[in-house]
């Protein structure tokens, strides 16, 4: 039988409900700007209904309404997207960054980059054709030379900085991933104690997805809830995190790579001391982009061994204008060896030579008598920056003079003896040499640079940048680039109204709605007044119950 006061009751848990309610409306309304924050309710159900007789038998009469439980707004499906996604999204940004660093180390926008200076080397070539034995002409050349061999070197420097800093970013990197892998441990462990007793610990929830939304920048993630609420947090098979417990990941020792002049580095997992091969985010593009990089190197390095080679080779078919007629000189690198070009290691072969030159003179004819002994017992193979680094202008045509010693002009006939292994001789005569005007190798020099290998005098020898000219190959490789940073660019693009859509959809869950939250507030405010003015009611009818039924008489 119902009490006489449970009246009361139902609106006091009227009152509660309403209180509780309307104070979870104020906790959305002031986190409305907070990240990662949840639309929170309060789930309200009726409480179990108490028996009393009627004249037709037992009726139930509710005793009010009760507080179940406070839940958060969250749509796993569309945050399992957004942890996909934005792996991806920073992937692409990263790229992007990257690829606009290495389009400055490129820029010939304002005539100071690689093209401009290969451009005029050229056409100081150019000039020395048509007048070789003018000394200006010479001078420019060799002027011309080391300005393209400074902007080579300079690109290449920035391309190894820009190496070591995308390490110095990963380094940062794996410092943020392990702070956040252990504050989700730490979250994880607050969660299980504080929801132990049946409650929902939905803002410690909200910050631990905030950290999950941050660590998925970094890398591919899979995010696994256990039946304690606990996550696992695991990135390409590793368990980053597992419940209370979590993996620290670490940059290994040093690996110096004299290829590229840099040292190199893998992601371990400390525990285990194995390599840690990310999938995506910004950890995986860090490391594409170093890889990226050093193909640029490469690119430099291979027109740098053409210097080194295919061009030295042209320069020694002809001869100075000194008195010696000096011929067989490289233009390139030292004249103490002799370079070549190993295709199948992709390296340059200097090989330690000897050299010299005599003449002799019979009935007004000078001949000419060029010997070259290679010691094959000492040699280097060069790579990447080493061949960079290697070529400079000779020694010999830098000295005072020695602009008189570029081979401009060329020999008509010459007779070569390789009978003896490792041992070249060249002779000639003076009646083999034109005028001092003659820049016929002049010609043959700066068709190297424009002309495909078909169109010039050495069609069969393999070289460094295949069968194009080394302007082609340059043109190549800096419209590679433009086509791949605007190919990322696109892709970022699309990528980023991608995660608008994810975000807008989370929101449209989650996110703190003011017209709703507002409404929801005025309408838990009406039911709080009204549950009051109905108690307010009950109590008067008690009132007059307890305090005046039975006073007639007294």
């Amino acid at each position: 039988m119902r009490s006489t006061f449970s009246g009361l009751n139902t609106m006091v848990r009227g009152i509660s409900g309403n209180q509780l309610s309307l104070d979870t409306v104020g906790h959305n309304i002031t986190n409305a700007s907070t990240t990662g924050y949840s639309r929170q309710s309060v789930n309200l159900a009726a409480t179990r209904a108490q028996a009393t007789s009627s004249l037709y038998g037992d009726v139930l009469v509710g005793s009010g309404v009760d507080s179940t439980s406070i839940q958060r707004a969250r749509n796993t499906y569309a945050d399992k997207q957004f942890w996909s996604e934005t792996a991806t999204q920073n992937y692409y940004k990263t790229k992007q960054t990257n690829y606009d660093k290495v389009e400055a180390v490129f820029d010939d926008s304002d005539n100071t980059g690689i093209q401009n200076t290969l451009k005029e080397f050229y056409s100081s070539w150019s000039s020395l054709s048509t007048s070789a034995s003018t000394s200006s002409n010479r001078v420019s050349v060799i002027s011309k030379a080391q300005s393209f061999i400074d902007s080579v070197k300079t690109a290449s420097k920035q391309l190894q900085n820009q190496i070591t800093s995308n390490y110095d970013e990963l380094s940062s990197g794996i410092t943020k991933i392990n702070n956040i892998t252990s504050q989700i441990t730490q979250l994880n462990q607050n969660i299980m104690t504080t929801e132990a007793n049946g409650a929902s610990a939905n803002d410690l929830r909200d910050q631990r997805d905030n950290l999950v939304d941050d660590l998925s920048k970094y890398t591919n993630l899979n995010v696994y809830e256990d039946s304690n609420g606990m996550y696992s947090v695991v990135s390409n098979g590793v368990s980053l995190v597992n419940g209370v417990n979590k993996l620290t990941l670490q940059l290994s020792d040093p690996i110096a790579n004299s290829t590229y002049g840099v040292n190199d580095y893998n992601i371990q997992i400390k525990e285990a001391n194995t390599t840690f091969m990310p999938t995506n985010g910004i950890l995986k593009s860090l490391q594409d982009t170093i890889a990226e990089d050093k193909t640029y190197i490469d690119g430099l390095a291979n027109i740098s061994a053409t210097m080194m080679t295919t061009f030295n080779t042209q320069h020694q078919q002809g001869a100075g204008i000194d008195s010696a007629a000096s011929s067989g000189l490289n233009f390139f690198g030292s004249n103490e060896m002799t370079y070549t070009w190993d295709a199948s290691n992709n390296a340059v072969v200097a090989t330690a030579t000897t050299r010299s030159q005599t003449s002799s003179t019979t009935d007004g004819v000078t001949t000419y008598t060029l010997t070259k002994t290679q010691d094959s017992t000492k040699t280097t193979s060069l790579k990447g920056i080493n061949i960079i680094n290697a070529m400079t202008v000779a020694s010999e045509l830098t000295a005072a003079d020695g602009q008189n010693l570029i081979a401009a002009r060329a020999l008509t006939t010459t007779n070569v003896d390789t009978s003896t292994a490792g041992k070249t001789i060249t002779t000639f005569t003076s009646s083999s040499l034109n005028g001092t005007a003659d820049g016929t190798n002049a010609v043959n020099i700066s068709a190297l640079f424009n002309m495909d290998q078909s169109n010039t005098v050495d069609t069969k020898t393999t070289r460094a940048i295949g069968e194009i000219s080394i302007n082609n190959y340059y043109n190549s490789m800096t419209s590679h680039l433009g086509s791949d940073s605007e190919t990322m660019d696109d892709k970022a693009s699309s990528q980023d109204d991608l995660i608008t859509q994810i975000t807008n959809w989370r929101s449209s869950t989650s996110g703190v709605d003011w017209n709703e939250e507002l409404t929801n507030m005025i309408k838990f405010q009406q039911g709080y007044s009204a549950c009051s003015r109905c108690l307010t009611t009950m109590d008067e009818m008690l009132d007059k119950l307890v305090n005046s039924t039975g006073t007639v008489g007294r």
